[in-house]
Formats: C-alpha cells, structure tokens, sequence
C-alpha cells in the first residue's frame, strides 16, 4: 500500500518502529512474587484471553517474564495463530514473543493485539518462518512487518470496535460452557440412575461390533471417490458424515468394512486416546481405518443413548487404555467389551435421549453464534487495514 493511497493521518509503519520486544527476564518468579506459568499450549488459537497455566511452585526453566498489557505471540507454529493479551503477569515459554507499544502516544497497546492477530500479519509471521518440523519466525522478522498505523483517536475508537466484538464471542464462548456444564451434569444424574434400577449388560453385547482398514495406498483407482473414509482426525463432531479422504466403488468391493447410518464410531488406537475419547454417531454410510471401531446397535439399543454413554463414561474409558507395543494409547476389547452398560425399555432410552439431545440442540445454536460472532471479529480485524484507504 502505497503512502499516496492513505486516508489523512494515516502512515505504513514498520511493527518494530512503534512496538519493542521485551523480553523482560525473571530468574526467581516465585521468590518475587511471580505465581504463572503459560506455554504455547495455554493459548488457544484466535483467542485472546489465556484461561490455562501452570504454577511457578511446581518448577520451570522459563526465565521470560510479561506483564499485563503486553501481546504475547506463539512464534513457533505461527499457523496456529496464536496470540494473547496479558491481563496478568507471569513467566511465558521463549516460544512466546512479548510484544509492547515503543511509546503508547503512538500505539495503544489495546490495539496491538488485534495488529497481531491480522491475517497479513500472520501471512508474514509464515514467510519468514524457519525449520521443517517445528518451524519458527524471529522478532528481526516479524519487526519488518509493514502496515497502516491510524492517528491515535481513530486509534481508541477501532479498539473499542474491536473489543467489543471480541467480549460477544467470550460471552457466547461462556454460554456454551455452561449449557454443556448443564448436559453432563443432566446426563450423568439420568444415567447413574438407570445404572442403580435397570439390568446392566457387557458393551460387547449392544450391539455387532466390526474392524475397520485401510485400502491399498499404492491402487490410485481406491482413493479420490465419494464415498467417506473416516480416520480419528475426523472425529471432531458429534455426528460423522464426510471425512479429510474418500474411496471410490472399486474400493468399497469386499475390501472395506461399510458401517450403517445410526450406528457408533470410536476410536481404541492412537494418541489421541492420551487426552480424549473420540465417539460419534454416523449421519450416512461410511467406512473407517483400523484405529477405530464401530458398533451397530442391536433392536434392544438405540445408537444415541449408547453414544451419551460413551460421552459420559469418557475419563472412565480414558483411565482404562493401556500403553501399546508401539507407545500409543490402546483399549484392549476384552476391557471394552466387559464394561456394563444399563439396559432400560426402548421407551425409557428414548426419554433420556431426549432431553440430552435438547441440550445438544440448544448447544449447536450457540455454536453457531460463536461461528457468526468469530466471523464478524475476523472481518473487522481485517477491514482494519482497509480503513486506511481513500
């Protein structure tokens, strides 16, 4: 963007002219007083309010210290996109960049985040990024950063634009913890109870369980159809209808397991069984790989009330996996199958699911508020740049 096409009061500046790295230094955080600890993995991508860390009093070899009202900025896996707002102090990874205003006449530190948190800023943050497996930028990279800086009032009144969009997605964010707080609270009560009146049954007898596979990877005339391949990077939602890959009808001939719609999807492989229990329900025909089982439920089970078991015995599967040979997580079907699950009427499985899916419901239409409201901070946070123009 050339200096001609700014609206008055404008100017491109470079990011290191107007913001310093601090990179303040505390070798003994908690003999001053100093209690938190953040790493990259206590910023969440595109938010930037830091809810998670670790304590000083448990160790740390961290020496960086930020204060509040600085940027904190992930510089290894800048495709994460993750930047913080210190509203405290503590000692941060030196993976963490600590971003300040050189003078706050020139730059509101409120608006610096946002700054940071602009697709061309990332875009940069990735060019200038080094290294294979973990690649990293630098702050003599990211200092030559150009963009369009607004007078300080123009300044003040697009942070408070900014803000405020941002504390609507926290408040849906906040909306949705509680509604799901409500769901496993509800859900956890409604199941102990059948657990304590109704005959209880082995998993292994809810239904027929089936292996999934892999195709051939070398007959090109398997991959690249329509038809869902599921691998437990898919199992991001509840109800599984697509996958990242898909097999062709030459594939789908004898050489795959094919699971049924309304049936259960888990995964007992992987390390992803580390730190969650990955379970959905199949919204059409699909097949899967072989960390994964399916289960079609037999007529004496419906598939949703045995996924809201799964959901709520969760940490109690997770507590059961074992080391495999290769360092993954497993569960070993003897242990699955033997675990007991309630057996009410089919009407009884109906009541219960329907007030779970009542609150799954109310939960989708809060997710797609969150969508909406992130969507609407993007584009202003990016429009940004824009208003520089004529």
């Amino acid at each position: 963007m050339s200096t001609q096409s700014l609206k008055p009061g404008w100017k491109m500046v470079k990011f290191g002219e107007v913001v310093k790295n601090a990179n303040l230094v505390e070798r003994e955080p908690e003999a001053n007083g100093v209690e938190k600890i953040v790493g990259l993995e206590h910023i969440d991508p595109e938010n930037l309010h830091v809810r998670r860390w670790n304590s000083v009093v448990d160790g740390t070899s961290f020496t960086r210290k930020f204060v509040p009202g600085q940027t904190l900025f992930g510089k290894r896996r800048a495709y994460q996109r993750k930047v913080a707002y210190a509203e405290f102090e503590g000692i941060c990874s030196g993976d963490i960049l600590t971003f300040e205003p050189k003078n706050r006449k020139v730059l509101l530190p409120e608006l610096l985040p946002f700054i940071c948190q602009s697709d061309a800023f990332f875009d940069h943050a990735l060019d200038t990024s080094a290294g294979s497996l973990s690649p990293r930028t630098s702050w003599t990279a990211l200092k030559d950063f150009e963009f369009p800086l607004p007078p300080i009032d123009e300044q003040k009144r697009i942070a408070e634009i900014l803000w405020a969009a941002d504390e609507a997605v926290e408040q849906w964010t906040e909306a949705y913890r509680q509604a799901e707080l409500a769901l496993n609270s509800t859900r956890s009560q409604i199941l102990q109870e059948l657990s304590q009146t109704e005959v209880c049954v082995s998993l292994k007898d809810v239904g027929r369980w089936v292996s999934g596979g892999t195709p051939s990877r070398s007959r090109s005339d398997f991959w690249n159809g329509d038809f869902p391949w599921v691998s437990p990077k898919d199992m991001k939602q509840d109800v599984i209808s697509d996958s990242e890959e898909k097999l062709t009808d030459t594939a789908l001939n004898g050489r795959v397991t094919i699971l049924p719609s309304e049936s259960i999807l888990i995964v007992v492989r992987g390390m992803i069984l580390a730190h969650t229990f990955p379970v959905a329900l199949t919204g059409r025909e699909v097949t899967f790989n072989q960390d994964m089982k399916g289960i079609i439920p037999n007529s004496d089970f419906s598939a949703e009330f045995v996924f809201h078991w799964f959901k709520d015995n969760s940490t109690r599967i997770l507590q059961a996996t074992e080391e495999s040979t290769h360092g993954t997580k497993r569960l070993a079907t003897d242990v699955l199958y033997g675990m007991q699950i309630p057996k009410p009427s089919p009407a009884k499985q109906e009541m219960a699911v329907t007030v779970f899916e009542t609150f799954r419901t109310k939960l989708a239409e809060i997710s797609e508020h969150i969508a909406s409201s992130q969507q609407m901070l993007r584009s202003l946070r990016n429009a940004k740049a824009g208003a520089a123009h004529v």
